[in-house]
């Protein structure tokens, strides 16, 4: 084996960096990663075995990995550009575009993200990156803990994209541990070469090389625990996909509140049909969230579609088959919590449950499959949230005439579901749904709805819905605005026909722990609901359950009065503050380790340089013997400094074992002649301990970090009465 090539070195940092790059299955799963990860690994590995076996090949060792790792790449992940299992310009293609665009992509994609080749790329490309400046760090300049930083990048880049958590966090910060702990007691091992002519060379492990491992993975494992699996705050950790989103299509969006009154005339054109295995009430189009006053517009975060989406958990999954033919524009028909989409690729927001084409499609039918999941809620007592993104959102310049029907319209009461369906009560009761195809009314700005709500008292579903989103936000509680269609019951060759007049704009209210309700504060809201299924059955049983009109009082505050909220926040108080206990705990030890020790050190040799006679000729003896052992040389009781001195000059050379064996016959003299110890002993035996300082500042940085942190040699070997 080669001088320059240390397999277990090597192992360990192709290990801590494979880690780093399977951190990515959260965002891509573990298969789609695995296979091109251990490619580069291997490759890397290869390579460091040949440039052993052939020295000459050492100078081309950074370009032999570069160079078979992007051919691995290549005929596994895009083994289709290949042509003959050789690259094509196809292949260079999209290893340029995996390494510049992929990452951007898979930001802008749901996760799991689709493995294709573009967006997956810049995993194994990153990790190729790591093994190449990895290997060169650690066999090249013999830097192990310097050779772990570029994996270091690569799990924190990893960490930026998806945050692991709890034990996964743990298991995934033990695995890297041990790789990079392996890596480190490598790099510290100890040489003892047997004095005997012809006895093999042998490899000991000592304190001084475990300790650095094993710090490492206490580190790595408590931080993992501290920041990912205990999160005191109690939200999400911050992640890179919160500041990417898919651009929208090019070109001129139109909006398909303005097309209402428009298909209302024309009410028997078809816009698509659907197969199902469950009812559905309504599929929507388009959600509408930002409101100035005039235009009614919205606030969608579209993602390129993924491998799959995540529904309501332990909903009602349903599915269905849908054939479009009326809608021209981007947006497709759209199911709430949705599931999965087969058959196009569009963009989704799945926060609104909205599908969007990336790109104009030439095809007058598109045919696609959904799947979704409905939630089970109990709306009985429910409360808004008035948290919800979007729900409170502005309203513009609000007419002054408009807040007294607004207060009117829910009776005084403070906003709870209850509220919410006391103000769908009070339209669908007091307005009247424009029929017919003629004089219909446009519009859902201010004016419109100022003439909807206090003059004419009649309108489509877009004044319905568009008032109702307005009163709500007045009196607080949390609106959007739905466009879309009805499910109809009309059916053409087993499958559900939906047409111009089934077009429908509704209002959708935030609840807690239930997500967006929809409601229907049309004259028909009386019917809708009946035999769906999730939300709209609990939505018509509240209806069902709502007091008449006059017999409705401002609730009772539920359960959490003044006092108790208090008390409550009390606790919360003191839940934080035992959070912050433990977080200030962390950061406290990592200051003392980092600080104390270091600064224990020089306290303690100032201590012993005072001491006098025999105690300062000692102290100095005690001062070598430490800093040696922090060093990495062992020591066990018994050794001489002489001992001493033949173990430390394979550390440093002469530059250590000279002045400790100057240093031993000083002790000599000091142990054994009966001589009074003067002053001058005293400083001849503290100028050894220099020189031997002076030596050991020519080990490399990394080194000497790990020494002056190593808290083992504060504890003495022995007391003074055993010597």
């Amino acid at each position: 084996m080669s001088a320059g090539f240390d397999r277990i070195a090597v192992a360990g940092l192709l290990g801590a960096t494979t880690v780093a790059g399977l951190l990515f299955a959260p965002v891509f799963g573990w298969a789609p990663l695995l296979v091109p990860v251990l490619v580069v690994v291997l490759v890397g590995y290869g390579c460091a075995e040949l440039t052993a076996k052939f020295p000459k090949l050492m100078p081309y060792r950074p370009l032999l990995v570069a160079l078979l790792g992007l051919l691995g790449l290549i005929e596994t992940v895009l083994a289709s550009t290949t042509l003959a299992f050789l690259p094509t310009g196809a292949s260079l293609q999209g290893i340029a575009r995996g390494f510049t665009e992929g990452w951007q992509l898979t930001l802008q994609s749901t996760w799991p993200a689709r493995p294709i080749p573009e967006q997956l790329l810049f995993v194994p490309l990153s990790v190729l990156l790591a093994v190449v400046l990895g290997l060169e760090l650690v066999l090249r300049l013999k830097k192990p803990l310097v050779a772990l930083v570029p994996s270091l990048a690569v799990a924190g880049l990893a960490q930026a994209y998806q945050a692991l958590t709890g034990v996964v966090a743990v298991a995934a910060a033990l695995g890297y541990a041990l790789a990079a702990g392996l890596l480190l007691w490598s790099g510290r091992r100890v040489r003892s070469v047997s004095r005997a002519p012809g006895v093999p060379r042998s490899w000991r492990v000592t304190g001084s090389a475990i300790w650095p491992a094993l710090s490492t993975v206490v580190a790595l494992v408590a931080g993992a625990v501290a920041f990912a699996g205990l999160d005191p705050i109690g939200r999400d950790p911050l992640t890179l996909k919160d500041t990417q989103a898919a651009p929208p299509p090019r070109g001129r969006l139109g909006n398909p509140l303005n097309e209402i009154a428009q298909r209302l005339i024309r009410p028997d054109e078809e816009v698509f049909r659907y197969r199902g295995d469950t009812p559905v009430e309504q599929w929507r189009l388009i959600v509408l969230n930002g409101f100035d006053g005039v235009n009614w517009l919205p606030d969608s975060r579209f993602q390129r579609l993924g491998a799959g989406l995540d529904g309501a958990p332990g909903g009602t999954g349903g599915t269905a088959e849908l054939k479009v033919r009326g809608l021209s524009g981007p947006w497709l028909p759209s199911h709430q919590g949705l599931t999965g989409v087969d058959g196009v690729t569009p963009l989704v927001d799945q926060s609104a449950g909205t599908l969007m084409l990336e790109s104009p499609s030439a095809a007058q039918e598109r045919n696609y499959r959904l799947s979704w999941s409905s939630p089970e809620v109990d709306l009985g007592s429910a409360e808004v949230d008035a948290r919800a993104p979007g729900g409170l959102g502005g309203l513009g310049a609000v007419p002054p005439d408009i807040e007294q029907v607004a207060n009117d319209a829910v009776r005084g009461l403070r906003p709870t579901f209850q509220t919410a369906l006391q103000l769908e009560r009070f339209l669908s009761t007091n307005y009247q749904v424009a029929a017919g195809t003629d004089e219909l009314p446009t519009g859902h700005g201010w004016p419109q709805l100022r003439h909807f709500l206090l003059e004419s008292k009649r309108g489509t579903s877009e004044q319905f819905a568009a008032a109702y989103v307005a009163l709500a936000r007045m009196n607080g509680i949390p609106a959007r605005l739905v466009v879309g269609f009805r499910g109809p019951s009309e059916t053409d060759g087993g499958m559900h026909v939906v047409r111009n007049r089934d077009v429908l704009a509704w209002p959708e209210v935030a609840v807690a722990g239930a997500g967006w309700v929809a409601l229907d504060p049309t004259a028909k809201a009386g019917k809708a609901g009946q035999s769906s299924a999730g939300p709209g059955k609990a939505v018509a049983k509240a209806r069902a359950q709502l007091p008449a009109e006059q017999q409705l009082r401002p609730p009772q505050l539920p359960p959490g009065t003044p006092s108790e909220n208090a008390e409550d926040q009390t606790a919360d108080a003191g839940a934080g503050r035992w959070w912050i206990a433990v977080a200030a705990g962390i950061v406290l030890f990592g200051l003392m380790w980092l600080f104390g020790v270091p600064a224990a050190k020089v306290f303690r040799a100032r201590r012993r340089r005072r001491r006098s006679g025999a105690e300062g000729v000692l102290g100095a003896w005690d001062e070598i013997r430490d800093r040696l052992r922090a060093h990495g040389v062992p020591f066990r009781i018994g050794m001489t400094p002489r001992d001493l001195a033949e173990s430390a000059g394979s550390l440093a050379g002469d530059g250590i074992r000279e002045p400790v064996a100057r240093l031993a016959k000083v002790l000599d003299v000091t142990l054994w002649s009966g001589v009074p110890v003067g002053d001058g002993a005293v400083r001849r035996a503290w100028q050894e301990v220099g020189e031997v300082r002076r030596g050991l500042a020519t080990r490399p940085f990394a080194a000497r970090v790990l020494a002056a942190l190593e808290p083992r040699t504060l504890v003495p070997i022995k007391s003074r009465e055993d010597r």
